[in-house]
C-alpha cells in the first residue's frame, strides 16, 4: 500500500516537500548512517541513475520584483524504486551522486505506508531536530554580533 502523494492530496504533497527538504539538507554521512537503520532492503531498481547537471537559479529584486537569471548551480538527481515501493526522487546541490541516490531511496520508502512511521520518527524527525538546532545556533551567533547604530540629528535641541 502506498501514500497518495498527488495534487489530490495537498497534505501529502506538503509532507513530502518537507521531508525531501530535510533529506536534501542532511549530510551524506547522516544519510549513510540512517540507511543502516533500515536493515535489509528489497532490490533497488534505478529508473534514472544519479546524474549531474546544471540548473538555472532565478531571483527577484526585493523578493517581489521581476524575475531574473541569477546564475547556474550544479545539481545531482536520481530516481529509483525499492522493491514494489513508489518511485522515489532525490535532488541535491553539488556533485554527490550517492547522496542523491540515498535521498531517492528514502523518498521511495517514505511513500510506503508500512515504513513511513518508522522512517519519519527515526530518520527524518531526528535530522529535522539537528538542523533546527544548527539553525538556532547560527541565529544566536548572528544575534550576539549584532551592532546597534545611533544617528544624532544636528541642530536638534
Amino acid at each position: 500500500m502506498t501514500n497518495d502523494v498527488t495534487t489530490e492530496n495537498p497534505a501529502g504533497v506538503v509532507a513530502r516537500q518537507r521531508y525531501l527538504a530535510i533529506l536534501a539538507r542532511a549530510t551524506s554521512a547522516e544519510l549513510e548512517a540512517a540507511k543502516l537503520l533500515l536493515g535489509e532492503l528489497d532490490e533497488v531498481h534505478h529508473v534514472r541513475p544519479a546524474e549531474v547537471g546544471m540548473s538555472m537559479l532565478r531571483g527577484r529584486i526585493g523578493g517581489t520584483g521581476d524575475a531574473f537569471n541569477l546564475g547556474e548551480a550544479t545539481v545531482t538527481r536520481c530516481a529509483l524504486r525499492v522493491g514494489r515501493s513508489p518511485l522515489g526522487v532525490g535532488y541535491t546541490l553539488g556533485r554527490e551522486r550517492r547522496k542523491a541516490e540515498l535521498i531517492a531511496l528514502f523518498d521511495s520508502l517514505l511513500q510506503d505506508l508500512g515504513r513511513t512511521a518508522f522512517i519519519q520518527r527515526e530518520v527524518v524527525d531526528v535530522m529535522a531536530q539537528r538542523q533546527s538546532a544548527q539553525a538556532q545556533a547560527a541565529r544566536h551567533a548572528a544575534e550576539s554580533s549584532k551592532v546597534e547604530f545611533f544617528t544624532f540629528v544636528r541642530g536638534a535641541a
